[in-house]
């Protein structure tokens, strides 16, 4: 099915990781060029844009000054820029209850997941302002739909963005008038970082204990998803949604 994105222009942050980076290449895939956002991999960025025809950015999401220097340097060396996928974010560790929270944990876990979320989309609108168009396409988790035990920062984090593109998909509408926000939301998803278990059939069962198909989620299944919700041919009526990525969760065992 065409997807319209050919020739668009998209930033996706966090692009090294598992997720991010299958979301470069189904973007890539349908003849959109990519600004491949990372922190503290070099290599890996560059890798990515190499192979998909894009270009490698740096930036620390937290802090503010790098935020409008990375839209700014995606707009520059893309030509322009139509989408921002909000991918990257940090899971917390170790585990801990709420009890046992250190603030400094909470702090740091809102600001790499919602504080950096809120200045991506802030410095984008911005540039939207000046072309009055702009899609933007947050990752969320179901930890905001079911919670998460002994990770409520992340919980809350990510249910905060929720709250973010309901009120943004009203907002941006004045800037752009076909403009939209909405959120893909993974559940466990098969990725490297987690290769080494992902062969015990006893973790696996136990992570898809509450899902309605029997497997775990692919970071294709994701990058799939938020395709979909990027192209105006296939979702120009859809705004404000969170589509959750998750093999039908539910918040109770099913097997």
């Amino acid at each position: 099915m065409e997807t319209g994105l050919a020739g668009k222009r998209v930033l996706v942050t966090g692009a090294t990781g598992g997720i991010g980076g299958e979301i470069v290449a189904a973007f890539a895939a349908e003849g959109a060029r990519v600004g491949v956002h990372h922190r503290s991999d070099p290599p890996r960025a560059q890798e990515l844009a190499t192979r998909y025809g894009g270009v490698a950015l740096a930036a620390d999401l937290t802090v503010e000054s790098e935020v409008d220097g990375l839209v700014a340097a995606a707009v520059e060396s893309l030509g322009g820029l139509e989408i921002l996928v909000a991918n990257a974010g940090k899971y917390p560790t170790p585990a801990a209850p709420v009890w046992e929270l250190d603030p400094a944990r909470w702090r740091a876990t809102v600001a790499a997941n919602l504080d950096a979320t809120f200045l991506l989309c802030r410095a984008f609108l911005r540039h939207v302002v000046t072309t009055g168009v702009g899609t933007i396409v947050l990752v969320g988790s179901t930890a905001a739909r079911f919670g998460e035990a002994d990770h409520a920062d992340y919980a809350a984090a990510k249910a905060g963005l929720t709250g973010l593109a309901l009120s943004l998909k009203n907002e941006i509408v004045r800037i752009a008038p076909a403009g939209r926000i909405n959120v893909v939301a993974p559940g466990w998803t098969a990725t490297d970082r987690n290769a080494d278990r992902l062969t015990d059939p006893a973790f696996v069962r136990a992570r898809t204990a509450t899902m309605a198909l029997d497997k775990l989620g692919r970071p294709a299944d994701v990058a799939a998803a938020t395709v979909v919700l990027a192209s105006d041919r296939l979702s120009g009526h859809v705004t404000g949604e969170t589509v959750t990525i998750a093999g039908g969760m539910e918040g109770r065992l099913l097997r």
